[in-house]
């Protein structure tokens, strides 16, 4: 073999092992990284790191996921791990396990960043109070209402690309939940069906929820992408508590507002149906032929 070539295979041999080693995490080694959520499979996430690169972080029980508050950092607030979404940067505490992971003790992110994620999910920005604000000024109204209107399509955009940007999820189980106007409560019926895809998906391995609450076009574009979270709340509270749908198995619910309509809003009929919550149970492609 031609020495150079040698020397060359050698070289990107003993590079391979370094970078093995850079990402590797030791079994009981305390771990404490940033970076940024690129996916997440129910009880794992995956971080990208400057330091090690991509990184498994292992969700149990027993992580605090907690915001920073006040000037000092010192005191910190509790936060459901519904905000671990794809696209967060959080910084993580833990200890290395045997198969190189890391099981997280204390998820945090800062109250930007949860802004910037929360943002995305509501649609609407601080334009929406300007909408109930200036009541009095009915062009005013029309010109915010039809802000918000594009803000809300933007944000649909986003909430749909999230998964698909970032990773590639399939769906293995669904469900729509419908609503009175004006109502969030769910009827006997969709309670059921939201049972009957809970069951389904503890057979799979790294499921997620996926939740997304949408309303009809009566009322204004604020009421409704309220009226559109509260719906979409509802739902997760019922998977929680009623399901036993562990929280970190919940990825961040998005409220659409009147965007994306199933039917024209021309007809009571139509408007019934665009009054709903749409639930997916979704599985990593890597993980979906095992499942």
């Amino acid at each position: 073999m031609n020495r150079s070539i040698w020397f060359g295979l050698c070289a990107a041999v003993l590079c391979l092992h370094l970078v093995a080693a850079a990402n590797a995490v030791s079994n009981g080694e305390e771990i404490k990284t940033k970076g940024l959520i690129t996916g997440r499979d129910g009880d794992t996430l995956t971080l990208r790191t400057l330091e090690s690169g991509n990184l498994t972080v292992v969700l149990t029980d027993d992580t605090k996921v907690v915001q920073p508050k006040g000037l000092l950092k010192v005191r910190k607030q509790e936060m459901a791990m519904t905000a671990l979404m794809p696209g967060l940067k959080v910084e993580v505490e833990g200890v290395g396990d045997p198969q190189n992971r890391v099981v997280a003790s204390v998820i945090k992110f800062s109250g930007n960043d949860l802004k910037t994620a929360q943002a995305i999910e509501a649609g609407l920005q601080p334009t929406q109070a300007a909408v109930q604000t200036n009541k009095e000024d009915i062009a005013a109204n029309k010109v915010q209402i039809a802000g918000n209107r594009e803000k809300i399509d933007e944000n649909e955009q986003e909430v749909s690309k999230r998964f698909s940007d970032l990773s590639e999820y399939d769906v293995k189980y669904d469900a729509t939940v419908y609503f009175d106007s004006g109502k969030s409560t769910i009827s006997q019926k969709d309670k059921d069906a939201l049972s009957k895809l809970s069951h389904d998906a503890v057979s799979l391995k790294g499921y997620i929820v996926q939740v997304k609450g949408f309303a009809d076009s009566s009322g204004n574009a604020a009421m409704n992408q309220k009226l559109s979270m509260d719906r979409a709340q509802e739902v997760i509270a019922y998977l929680l508590q009623s399901c036993n749908v562990p929280l970190r198995h919940i990825v961040a619910p998005g409220a659409m507002g009147e965007t994306a309509p199933a039917a024209t809003n021309e007809t009571t009929q139509g408007r019934s149906e665009n009054r709903r919550v749409e639930v997916k149970v979704l599985v990593n492609r890597g993980l979906s032929a095992g499942n």
